[in-house]
């Protein structure tokens, strides 16, 4: 098994690696396979709806990528440790995992079954972990090493989802603890979580919606393409944590500081949910016992945030230091100026 420092860690650039992405042919996923293959990487494409697979790789293939697929639900080990001998297969391995798919239930805790909660736990928790372990064992047996990338969530647990936040948040407890175990091995690992503060995709108009009301979309979302970002971003640079959006980590804040004041502001947002809401599609059919049908990567809700100050500092922290830095000597330089003007003058 080979095993060195992960300091001594080099991650390839995109155009040279192979990427796994699961959850694949919506939201995020979609997002970032199609990020990934503009900027030349291969690609293997997991997800459980193989006619939408097929879709993506023959759209992605038809503008010059090489692209594998496979129908695997992720919430079965076996299924995802034959997503990674088709990369082996077809590539002879693999630079880049990302652990995407996911599935949303909405409604309150005490109206959610026992089984829709575990069938959510399967893919949003056991197809992270199935995926890393997966991944782990690819990268410590091959040249070079490579990344595994968690999606995960904000920190702060939000009413009507208690399923889905409890997923993400053992995501994030698993793939924290997996760090700190690879790097006391000394495995060629480089683990990222990402933490969209809320994103654009279809995944709430294809969640399983128990409150009898449209799901709405929370106002100040961000488009995928800039989680796809983010995650592009972690496949080329050893990152321990990523935040996409300053909404998510703000609210964390103020949670932890005045918890008295943003619990019962969560739960009037709770009640005001439906109020803002779209109607949903009567025709459609929820992801969490069944494949999906979307090929999209957003919900085309107006209001949505194109653009993330705060991830473009976490992913550029020397020119966001360095544009500080030219703020506060032009804010001093104007100081002094502003000073002398208002200096009196010696008769």
């Amino acid at each position: 098994m080979m095993r060195r420092h992960p300091s001594h860690l080099r991650l390839k650039p995109l155009a040279k690696q192979v990427i796994v992405i699961t959850g694949a042919t919506s939201g995020i996923g979609l997002s970032t396979a199609r990020a990934a293959a503009a900027r030349g990487a291969a690609l293997v494409l997991a997800a459980r709806n193989e006619d939408a697979l097929k879709a993506v790789a023959e759209d992605l293939s038809s503008k010059g990528a090489e692209v594998a697929f496979v129908a695997a639900d992720v919430g079965r080990e076996a299924d995802v440790r034959a997503i990674a001998a088709v990369a082996v297969s077809r590539f002879g391995g693999f630079d880049t995992w990302v652990n995407n798919a996911g599935v949303t239930i909405v409604g309150p805790a005490e109206q959610t079954s026992l089984d829709d909660q575990r069938r959510l736990f399967d893919t949003n928790y056991w197809g992270v972990v199935y995926g890393s372990l997966a991944a782990i064992d690819q990268f410590q047996n091959q040249a070079g090493g490579g990344a595994l990338i968690n999606v995960g969530a904000g920190d702060v647990a939000l009413p009507l989802q208690a399923a889905f936040f409890a997923s993400k948040h053992a995501v994030k407890g698993f793939t924290d603890a997996l760090r700190t175990e690879l790097m006391a091995a000394h495995a060629p690992v480089s683990v990222t979580l990402i933490k969209p503060s809320g994103a654009d995709t279809p995944g709430k108009d294809n969640a399983r919606n128990l409150t009898g009301a449209p799901i709405a979309h929370p106002a100040g979302i961000y488009a995928t393409p800039l989680v796809a970002q983010a995650i592009l971003y972690a496949a080329e640079h050893r990152t321990r944590e990523l935040t996409v959006g300053s909404g998510g980590r703000l609210l964390a804040l103020a949670s932890q500081v005045a918890p008295a004041l943003t619990d019962p502001l969560l739960a009037i947002g709770a009640r005001l949910n439906a109020r803002i809401a779209k109607a949903p599609d009567p025709a459609r059919i929820d992801n969490l016992h069944h494949a999906g049908r979307d090929l999209r990567e957003r919900s085309f809700q107006p209001g949505v945030r194109e653009t993330s100050l705060y991830a473009t500092a976490q992913m550029k922290p020397k020119t966001t230091l360095g544009l500080m830095a030219a703020a506060a000597l032009a804010a001093g330089f104007a100081f002094k100026l502003g000073a002398r003007k208002a200096a009196p003058i010696d008769e």
